[in-house]
């Protein structure tokens, strides 16, 4: 080992398809990483091909390295793939297949903030259709139960609108939709 290095047991990175062990971050590099990562729940050898699904819809996301577990447990067998790596419009998560025994809910959601129409379609439209939900005012869940909220930020702006009555009417639009239509909410906001 280098001066300076550390070295991490037990982690695996896939190399053209084959996962190998592999896993070595310098202090500068360890002193780099956020503090903060998001951990999300998956059921049994979900995480990686949701993270494969984000990275083929969102800008800036990546699938990183996994990581088998060191033992048996309720999740998975020794040596098989724990968690996965990935960043998420270049924030950093954690996939944990950690079984079926923890659900997401709408308590917490994931929400992206898009420029037009033809964005909100394009990650709408993604999320729905690929086994996904509709829900209300912009809301819809993931195949893996995830919610995201698809927000123009169009309808973040007129909503907020300094004139109370044209946010009013922005936001009695929404209440209307599921994917948001940003003509009809512009409509809405003029009067």
């Amino acid at each position: 080992m280098l001066e300076g290095e550390v070295r991490r047991e037990g982690a695996l990175e896939e190399i053209s398809g084959v996962v190998e062990p592999r896993f070595r971050l310098t202090r500068i590099q360890e002193k780099s990483m956020s503090k903060m990562t998001t951990c999300l729940w998956f059921d049994k050898g979900q995480a990686r091909e949701a993270a494969k699904f984000y990275a083929s819809i969102f800008p800036n996301t990546q699938v990183g390295k996994a990581h088998a577990s060191a033992n048996d447990n309720p999740s998975v067998k020794e040596g098989e793939e724990l968690t996965v790596e990935f960043t998420l419009l270049g924030q950093s998560f954690i996939g944990l297949n950690g079984g079926p025994y923890f659900k997401p809910n709408e308590a917490v959601s994931f929400m992206i903030v898009t420029e037009n129409q033809e964005e909100t379609d394009r990650y709408w439209n993604a999320i729905v259709g690929n086994g996904g939900q509709e829900s209300h005012c912009g809301w819809c869940k993931d195949r893996w139960g995830f919610s995201w909220q698809i927000t123009p930020r169009a309808l973040l702006e007129a909503t907020t609108d300094l004139d109370r009555a044209a946010a009013k009417r922005a936001m009695d639009a929404m209440m209307t939709m599921n994917n948001i239509d940003i003509a009809k909410i512009e409509a809405a906001r003029k009067g």
